[in-house]
């Protein structure tokens, strides 16, 4: 009889392991994306009431107004949202997990990945923050890490990279 090599059962109810120990994103990447979200609510509401202004369009308004509750209803889940980022670091492979409502957990095994991306735009550079991109063949499973400190996503880049040449499959 085969011994599963990680003891911690997974099922679609509890779809992320509770054997592993799982490291968060920076909370700075609440900022970001509150920013994120007030710019678009800015650029919707201003294109709404220049609508209004030149052609007297009432239904800009109800939109402008629509846009600007859902915006605050989806901040209103932010922050619990951004504490579901979670990744694990594993013998054989990556655990990458995020969602609230649709819980996604990527399973990435190190002699799967191409190539490791690290950027850094420049609000996230002003926010002293980066993101990790694993690249593997299939599209499905590439899985990234938002709002890492430049020291981790670096540290996790050569990580990644070094078991990733150390695994690989023949490729």
């Amino acid at each position: 009889m085969a011994i599963a090599p990680y003891p911690g059962r997974v099922t679609v109810f509890t779809i992320w392991p509770d054997d592993v120990q799982w490291r968060r994103v920076s909370p700075k990447l609440f900022f970001i994306e509150l920013l994120s979200y007030l710019t678009g609510l800015a650029v919707v509401a201003g294109i709404c009431w220049a609508v209004w202004l030149i052609f007297e369009f009432g239904p800009a308004l109800f939109v402008a107004a629509a846009v600007a509750v859902l915006t605050l209803l989806r901040l209103a889940f932010l922050p619990r949202s951004l504490r579901s980022w979670g990744y694990a670091e594993r013998a054989d492979d990556l655990l990458v997990r995020h969602g609230l409502l649709y819980r996604r957990l990527s399973i990435v095994p190190y002699g799967r990945m191409q190539f490791v991306d690290v950027t850094a735009g420049p609000i996230e550079r002003l926010f002293g923050l980066a993101t990790v991109q694993l690249h593997t063949a299939a599209a499905a499973t590439d899985a990234k890490i938002p709002g890492l400190p430049p020291q981790e996503a670096a540290r996790l880049r050569d990580r990644l990279a070094a078991l990733g040449e150390a695994r690989a499959e023949g490729l």
